[in-house]
Order: structure tokens, then C-alpha cells, then sequence
């Protein structure tokens, strides 16, 4: 079922760009993935852009602060995991050597929510609803479908998820010889994974990947390009899973696109 109103503790729940450039990024982002976008005042001068699809909420977006920018702070994608209580994970997160990057705030009567570093450097926010359903939708094309957590210490960062979120992180042992590839489980949900660490993304920093699902990955990427995206990893297909692209929005911000292989 594509509506989702209710997310399990220690599920992906939201995603979040920051960007550089919010009015390019909606209009890239409605072009690639037939998001609507639904502006909401953040504060004296700010704009919080929800995206939608199916009249359901999908992902978010804000323009960068003047200080995260003269931190260096490059346009991304940040995404959100569920709890049952933002103080409490917040008190995990410390003891298992996470940074509070941001400590636990309301946002509104909608939730309460903090930011973190893991021990690798990765940043994700917590999220702890205080509304009875979400209005989210997933399993469609234009929505996430994946997470991969590009890490220097895949072993820390195993330890910390496992301790704070109780996610069960496997090897990947289909392939011959072993991949190294690591899946990340939530109860029974299998929601993203972790991949080993290469010469070619040793020196990438720390992030969460978020893959979007498409019908057709060669499709979507000949428009991300007409829309001025710069692809990272041009499309490629891996034996029995699906065909993916990595790219850098125009403004920057890395996602992936991800074509399911057709079921048997």
C-alpha cells in the first residue's frame, strides 16, 4: 500500500534537503519526480517546502542558514528515524557516542525531533511524532526506497545503529566472492544497508544516501541531466536486484534513482 500513516520505531520517516537555491530545487524535483510543492513560513524569513505526491507528504526542503553555509555546509539530504521518545534516543545516542548536534525542540504540535553526528560523522535527525497518522505515501516511484550509509567505519557504525535503534546488520552472502555489503533490518523491514569501504569513497565524507524509486532508470536519468543534474555514477545494473544511478542535484545535493528488478 503506497499510504503510510503510521512509521515503527527505528524506520526512515522523512527527508529532508537543505539546499542552497529552494525555488531551482522545486522546480528540479517536481520536473524529475512529479512532486507538488506546498510552501510553509520557518521563522522571520524562511520557507519550509513540503513536497508531495498523491496529496501525500513525501519529503521536505529549506534554503541553507547564513551560518551553515559559512560553516562550509554543502546542500544535502538528511533523513529522519522515527522514536518513540527524542529525549530518551537523545540519552542513547550520547551514551553509545553520538554528537548532539541539536539537542531535543518541539517543532510546533506536529513533533518533537533532534540532530545528530553517529560516531562516523554521519549526520540524521530523530523524530518523534505527536500526531496520531502520518500522511506519508512510499513504495512509488518518486519515493525513497533505500538508504545506504556511506561510512569510513562501518564496524562503529554497525555497534552504534544496533545500540540505539536495535537494527540487525547483516553481510551480504549471495554473491561470490562476498561483496562485503552490509543490510540494515528493522524488526522484519529491511531498509537500507551499508556499503564497504573502497578507495573510491574512502575519502567521501560520512552520509546517509537516500535512493529514490523509479520506473525507469535510464529514463530518469537522461532527465536529470536535461534538468542540470551531474550524475556521480552513471546507471549501472546489479545481477538480480535493479539498475541505479548516483547524481548531484544542480545544486549539489547527492541521491540515488533505483529500478526494481521485475519480480519472477
Amino acid at each position: 500500500m503506497p499510504d503510510i500513516d503510521h512509521y515503527k520505531p527505528g524506520s526512515f520517516c522523512w527527508f529532508e534537503l537543505a539546499t542552497t537555491d529552494q525555488n531551482a530545487a522545486k522546480k528540479f524535483y517536481g520536473s524529475l519526480f512529479g512532486w507538488t510543492a506546498n510552501d510553509n513560513p520557518m521563522g522571520p524569513d524562511g520557507v519550509y517546502t513540503i513536497f508531495q505526491l498523491q496529496g501525500r507528504d513525501t519529503a521536505a526542503g529549506y534554503t541553507l542558514r547564513a551560518d551553515q553555509r559559512a560553516r562550509g555546509v554543502p546542500p544535502h539530504w538528511v533523513p529522519y528515524i522515527a522514536v518513540e521518545s527524542a529525549d530518551a534516543s537523545a540519552d542513547r545516542i550520547t551514551k553509545s557516542g553520538g554528537k548532539i548536534l541539536m539537542p531535543p525542540f518541539d517543532v510546533m504540535d506536529v513533533g518533537r525531533m533532534a540532530v545528530i553526528h553517529d560516531p562516523t560523522g554521519a549526520a540524521f535527525c530523530i523524530w518523534q511524532s505527536k500526531r496520531d497518522r502520518a500522511n506519508a505515501i512510499g513504495g512509488v516511484d518518486g519515493t525513497v526506497c533505500w538508504m545506504d550509509l556511506n561510512t569510513p567505519d562501518p564496524t562503529r557504525a554497525v555497534k552504534f545503529y544496533s545500540d540505539v535503534f536495535g537494527w540487525k546488520v547483516t553481510e551480504d552472502t549471495d554473491d561470490d566472492p562476498p561483496s562485503g555489503y552490509k543490510h540494515i533490518q528493522n524488526g522484519e523491514d529491511f531498509i537500507g544497508g551499508i556499503p564497504p569501504v573502497r578507495d573510491n569513497n574512502s575519502r567521501t565524507p560520512p552520509h546517509w544516501l537516500a535512493y529514490f524509486q523509479v520506473s525507469n532508470c535510464d529514463a530518469t536519468a537522461a532527465r536529470a541531466k536535461q534538468l542540470g543534474a551531474r550524475f556521480l555514477l552513471e546507471p549501472m545494473t546489479m545481477e538480480n536486484v535493479g539498475r541505479f544511478g548516483i547524481l548531484a542535484d544542480p545544486q549539489g545535493a547527492a541521491l540515488a534513482i533505483f529500478q526494481a528488478m521485475p519480480r519472477k
